[in-house]
């Protein structure tokens, strides 16, 4: 960090591009990294590395403008914006690339320095990506990779040279995460999933609304943060969306992920199906009705069938948790104002959709 921090605006751009070339001519390499580590179909992953290189070459182009100091007021006095230090990043399996770079990239364009502790099961993409850092030529230990159990990671944000620390991960991660930094004063930014309402009004083209619907649900098998995993569609419509939904979701493939065909792979891990399979049950058991899969697929590999719930109430299970995987919640709105309500009663934040021809609501 004493010498990173001294580096050009300019400079790092151009290791951002570098970068960005790296990532791009070992796209297929990574892609099948991230297809085998945790079931993501083959073209998904090579759309999340795509997604990768643009993000290193939108903030080599944009960042340096965003970082630039800015006038008051004041006479003679103005904000800059100064680099915090090495950065403690605690990140999640579902995107083992996006998910790191797109917190590094703007970090590391800003002066600070990158320590990544990734998911257990996804240490082969967080080494390959370490690798890639060596080919686009950033000095050692700009970025580095650390492998440790939690009591490591406790360790590393009680390090005095650590000056930030970030989690993306689960609610109960991230109180430990939180109250470990603020024990330490140290800055903390937490994600912690997402229980994501899609809006979809009776004016709404049905067909953009489904097609998008069945895309934001499903994609990468489901365990997306920001999916939309609560489908809230006023009650005039609800019927013919939920028709076409279930069309529509009877279509997509399951099955082997570095198959090009393949939507919907293998979930990570067999613990995340068990638990998934466990909501599924308990919201059956409230009285939703099942309209597609509801179960496990039998065979090798943790794959679900891609499920959908109608009439799904706020009391039950499929409403108030996150569902991390191919499940799909449709809730019944008596219209717009009921829909947003229902939308707003969830602990959870991150993302939200509306399907509507008039934006003036």
């Amino acid at each position: 960090f004493a010498q990173w921090r001294r580096v050009s605006l300019g400079q790092r751009s151009e290791y951002l591009l570098a970068l960005a070339t790296a990532l791009l001519a070992n796209q297929e390499a990574f892609a099948q990294m991230i297809a085998r580590e945790i079931g993501k179909p083959i073209t998904q992953a090579r759309g999340e590395v795509s997604k990768c290189v643009g993000l290193c070459q939108w903030y080599a182009e944009h960042g340096p403008a965003m970082l630039a100091p800015e006038p008051t007021q004041i006479d003679k006095a103005r904000i800059e914006y100064r680099p915090l230090g090495p950065i403690l990043a605690v990140m999640p399996w579902n995107f083992p690339l996006w998910q790191v770079l797109r917190g590094a990239v703007p970090a590391l364009l800003a002066g600070n320095t990158y320590v990544l502790k990734h998911a257990p099961n996804v240490m082969g993409s967080a080494y390959l990506l370490l690798e890639l850092f060596k080919q686009a030529g950033l000095p050692e230990g700009v970025f580095e990779v650390i492998n440790v159990a939690p009591e490591g990671v406790t360790r590393a944000i009680q390090d005095p040279r650590i000056a930030a620390v970030t989690l993306t991960g689960s609610v109960r991660a991230g109180m430990a995460i939180g109250a470990q930094a603020g024990a330490a004063l140290k800055k903390c930014v937490l994600e912690l999933g997402g229980s994501d309402p899609f809006i979809v009004l009776a004016d709404a083209d049905l067909d953009a609304a489904v097609k998008a619907a069945v895309i934001g649900r499903y994609q990468n098998t489901g365990q997306v943060c920001a999916a939309a995993k609560r489908l809230i569609v006023e009650a005039s419509i609800v019927e013919e969306f939920t028709r076409r939904f279930v069309e529509a979701t009877r279509q997509l493939k399951v099955g082997n992920p570095l198959e090009d065909d393949t939507y919907i792979g293998p979930m990570a891990r067999y613990d995340l199906r068990d638990e998934l399979d466990g909501q599924v049950q308990a919201t059956l058991a409230e009285g939703a009705p099942l309209l597609l899969g509801g179960h496990k697929l039998e065979g090798a590999g943790n794959f679900y069938a891609p499920t959908v719930f109608a009439d799904v109430t706020p009391a039950m299970t499929a409403f108030r948790q996150e569902l991390f995987g191919p499940v799909a919640a449709i809730i019944s709105a008596r219209d717009a104002d009921h829909a947003v309500e229902l939308a707003n009663d969830s602990e959870f934040g991150l993302a939200s959709t509306i399907y509507t021809a008039d934006l003036t609501l």
